[in-house]
C-alpha cells in the first residue's frame, strides 16, 4: 500500500420542510439559466413548489423535461442533445434513483453544475457520486463512478412523507446492506484511510433503522416527518451516499457491495423482479442469505425480525421467484463482480445451506 495523491468530494445538502428557500443562495452563483429534469411522478409532485421558490430569485427556469424511463446511456445521449440542455447553466435533478442517477451521468460528465431534488427516500442517489447504470431491457448494466457528487441536495421532508411509503421501505432494506456489505468486504484487510472512513460511517446505515426504522415506517404511511422517520430518511439518502463516496474513491465497488446486491443483480434476469419489485426490497431478502452464509447468526435475527415488523421480504415467495428461477440465479451468483472482493469465494452449496436455513426460519416462525 502506497501514499498518493487523492481527493475527496463530499456531498452538501439541506433538509427541512421549507428547504427550497435555500435554492437562491445556494444555486446562483453557478448562472442564471436552470433545465429541470425529472420523473413524471416527481415532477407532479415537487415541481411547482420549486418554480415557486426559484421565481423568488435571480434564476430563469429554461425548460422542464421527462428524464426517460431507465437509466441507460442511450438516455443520457437523447437528454444531451436537448437544446435547453446546451442551453442551461445547471440542471436540477429531481426525483428518485433512476432520474437524479440519469442527469448525474449526464452533467457530472459534461462538468455542468447539477442539484438532486429528491422526492422519495429510497436510496442514496441524491448523495453519492455513482450512476447505475441498465441496458435498454432494464437489466444491470455497470456502476459508472464519478469524482464528485451533485453540487447540493434539497431533501424536502415535506414532499418525501407524501411519497408512496413503499419507497421508504425499500430504503431500509438498501440501507442497512451498505453496513454489512462494506464490513464483510474488507475484513483482515488493511484499508486506506477514506476506506476506512467508510466502513466506520456505514455503522450508522445500520443503527438507525434498527432503532427507528418501524416507527418511521408507520409514520411515513401516515404522512408524517416525524423525528423518527427524518432519522431514517438521513440514514437512507444522506449516510449511505457518504460511506458510498470513501468505500468507491477507488472507482471500483470491492468494498460498496456485497452478496446482498450480487442476488438482486442476478434476480434482475426475470422479469417480475422489474415488473413489480423494487431494489431495496430484493436487497433486503438478500441480506438474510448473505447474513447466513457468513454465519452472522445474531445480526441475522435482528434483521430477520425487523423485515418482519416492516414488512420486507423474508422468502422467495414474497419477492415471487419460483425455486427454478433461484436454481439458475445459483448457478451465476458465485461468479459477480459484486463478491469478487469477498474475503471467500461464495459457492453455490454456501448459498443453498443458507437459503435451507432461512427457510427453517420462516417455518419456525409460522408455526408459533
Amino acid at each position: 500500500m502506497k501514499l498518493e495523491n487523492y481527493e475527496v468530494h463530499l456531498p452538501n445538502y439541506s433538509i427541512g420542510d421549507k428547504i427550497y428557500d435555500k435554492i437562491g443562495p445556494v444555486c446562483e452563483s453557478y448562472g442564471k439559466k436552470v433545465l429541470v429534469i425529472g420523473g413524471k411522478k416527481a415532477l407532479d409532485a415537487a415541481y411547482g413548489k420549486i418554480r415557486r421558490y426559484v421565481d423568488q430569485t435571480d434564476l430563469e427556469i429554461i425548460g422542464k423535461e421527462l428524464y426517460g424511463e431507465n437509466c441507460t446511456y442511450a438516455t443520457v445521449e437523447k437528454l444531451r442533445a436537448l437544446p435547453s440542455y446546451q442551453e442551461a447553466d445547471m440542471v436540477f435533478g429531481v426525483g428518485g434513483g433512476k432520474a437524479l442517477d440519469t442527469v448525474k451521468c449526464l452533467c457530472i460528465t459534461d462538468d455542468k453544475p447539477v442539484f438532486a431534488f429528491p422526492t422519495i427516500a429510497s436510496n442514496c442517489a441524491a448523495c453519492t457520486s455513482v450512476s447505475i447504470m441498465y441496458h435498454e431491457d432494464g437489466t444491470f448494466l455497470k456502476p459508472h463512478f464519478f469524482v464528485r457528487p451533485v453540487m447540493h441536495s434539497f431533501i424536502d421532508t415535506e414532499i418525501i412523507a407524501k411519497a408512496p411509503s413503499r419507497y421508504i421501505w425499500a430504503g431500509i432494506g438498501d440501507t442497512y446492506a451498505k453496513y454489512y456489505e462494506a464490513v464483510i468486504s474488507s475484513r483482515g484487510e488493511r484499508l486506506e484511510h477514506f476506506t476506512a472512513l467508510g466502513v466506520a460511517v456505514s455503522r450508522m446505515c445500520r443503527d438507525p433503522l434498527l432503532e427507528y426504522g418501524p416507527k418511521a415506517y408507520e409514520d411515513h404511511k401516515n404522512g408524517l416527518c416525524t423525528y423518527e422517520a427524518e432519522q431514517v430518511v438521513l440514514a437512507i439518502i444522506v449516510t449511505t451516499g457518504i460511506a458510498s463516496i470513501f468505500l468507491t474513491k477507488d472507482f471500483t465497488p470491492d468494498y460498496n457491495s456485497g452478496l446482498a446486491h450480487a442476488i438482486f443483480y442476478a434476480l434482475t434476469s426475470c422479469p417480475i423482479i422489474e415488473e413489480r419489485h423494487l431494489h431495496g426490497e430484493v436487497v433486503g431478502f438478500g441480506v438474510l442469505l448473505a447474513l447466513l452464509v457468513d454465519r452472522q447468526y445474531e445480526e441475522f435475527e435482528k434483521i430477520y425480525e425487523l423485515n418482519k415488523a416492516v414488512g420486507l421480504p423474508v422468502s422467495l415467495e414474497e419477492i415471487e421467484i419460483t425455486e427454478k428461477e433461484w436454481e439458475e440465479c445459483m448457478n451465476r451468483i458465485p461468479d459477480m463482480s459484486d463478491i469478487s472482493h469477498y474475503p471467500y469465494r461464495v459457492t453455490r452449496g454456501m448459498l443453498e445451506e443458507a437459503m435451507d436455513r432461512l427457510k427453517e426460519r420462516v417455518r419456525n416462525d409460522d408455526e408459533k
